[in-house]
């Protein structure tokens, strides 16, 4: 009987081990990592909570994690480089995860950068999307092909005769659907020989509504989800394009320089403004019911929106990231101080 009651009272203390947790656990985003951990360092050095561990798992991944539960074996944040999808808020919802605050902290741009050895490269949009795209419209503009570009001058006869490649984010990265959204999709959704193919079919072709393949044979090289490697390979290879978060563009500026696009080159200025068109904004979200069981869970956000991290002279500011508007600093610390829940409603489109 004794045994009995030993055996049951351990069970009982593996499975009260196995639901606590003294540490937060931070997931998501590679773009949001460098200032998600500067935070998470500063909590642990600055007050009595453990200093967060963090992890780059690529915003996709992030958010399957983020989604699989509500168990202290799950996330407590998930980063960010592009708003939650609706189909992963009903994915979340699924499995219990039902209350989640969601919050801005700045923005970012998409950098296409290149050896600093390499000569200036300005590029449009458009020019971009027929460099990567899976499929591109013929010579006569009435059918699409599988993509023959390999040379830039192939593109257009006034960009210089170089090869073509990319060093990007993987599919599980914000950044990739980031970039997949403001190059593929905004250019495609314009033209007359990708949008007839879903008119005229719409089950066949649904892919065509809103055309986002990027090219597989090894123009676009998937270079996962550390970002520094991208930059040591663009010290190796003067051609090449890489492609991440302007932060890590600002913090290897001795050794890589943008390509500008459409003439003008990413900077704190010209993503706040708009007037770079590879700008998005960059997120975290809140499992709200790990707040209490997790310690530090809401001094970490307060410090994360604080103006210290996020204020125009903040710390994450002199890293690389890029500050919202005090207005809507102000807004989403309001959303965090009352744990505003994102709802179905929030993906509809206005």
């Amino acid at each position: 009987m004794k045994k009995m009651i030993f055996a049951a009272a351990a069970m009982l203390i593996a499975a009260n081990a196995a639901q606590a947790r003294d540490q937060i656990h931070i997931v998501g985003s590679s773009t949001v990592y460098p200032f998600s951990s500067y935070v998470a360092e500063e909590l642990g050095a600055t007050t009595k909570f453990k200093t967060p561990v963090v992890e780059s798992t690529g915003s996709g991944g992030g958010m399957k994690l983020f989604c699989a539960g509500t168990g202290m074996d799950t996330p407590d944040f998930t980063n960010a480089s592009r708003r939650m999808k609706a189909k992963e808020f009903k994915k979340c919802q699924k499995n219990g995860v039902r209350e989640i605050t969601e919050i801005v902290v700045g923005y970012d741009g998409i950098a296409l950068a290149q050896s600093r050895h390499a000569k200036p490269l300005n590029l449009t949009r458009k020019e971009i999307m027929l460099a990567v795209a899976a499929e591109v419209p013929n010579k006569a503009g009435d059918g699409l092909i599988k993509n023959p570009y390999h040379y830039w001058d192939e593109i257009n006869p006034k960009l210089p005769h170089r090869k073509i490649t990319f060093y990007g984010p993987p599919t599980s990265s914000g950044t990739r659907d980031a970039f997949e959204d403001m190059i593929l999709k905004h250019n495609t959704k314009h033209m007359s020989v990708y949008t007839n193919l879903y008119k005229a079919d719409p089950k066949k072709n649904k892919k065509y509504k809103k055309y986002h393949e990027i090219r597989q044979d090894g123009v676009y090289v998937p270079s996962g989800e550390n970002d520094n490697l991208i930059v040591k390979k663009l010290a190796k290879d003067s051609q090449a394009l890489g492609i991440f978060g302007y932060s890590y563009l600002e913090e290897n500026s001795d050794s890589i320089a943008a390509a500008t696009v459409e003439g003008i080159a990413p900077s704190p200025e010209t993503v706040q403004d708009g007037s770079y068109k590879l700008s998005r904004s960059l997120y975290f979200y809140i499992k709200k019911s790990h707040i209490g069981k997790v310690p530090g869970m809401m001094e970490y956000a307060r410090l994360f929106t604080s103006e210290q991290m996020i204020g125009d002279d903040g710390a994450c500011a002199e890293i690389g990231l890029i500050p919202l508007p005090k207005s809507m600093r102000d807004h989403y610390r309001a959303q965090l101080a009352h744990l505003t829940n994102l709802t179905a409603d929030d993906f509809k489109k206005k």
